[in-house]
């Protein structure tokens, strides 16, 4: 009985610690926009934690009419 017991509050505590990485991730790409119609899109990728509040603090940068910036979903 001790055994089933934990086994079980084992598998709960890997469930909960994957699903609390998952909460604050998003895919972000960057794209560069020439008059207003996209002219490149990045890749996508996963950023979490630190590096996502960075990436979306980051300003546009904008030369003439080309925009750069990131896309996060």
């Amino acid at each position: 009985m001790k055994r089933k017991l934990l086994a079980a509050a084992s598998v709960l505590f890997i469930a909960v610690t994957f699903s609390a990485c998952e909460e604050n991730c998003k895919i972000c790409r960057q794209n560069t926009y020439v008059d207003g119609t996209l002219d490149v899109a990045g890749e996508d990728q996963e950023y979490c934690g630190a590096s996502l509040v960075a990436i979306e603090a980051m300003a546009d940068v904008k030369i003439g009419n080309t925009v750069t910036k990131w896309e996060c979903d």
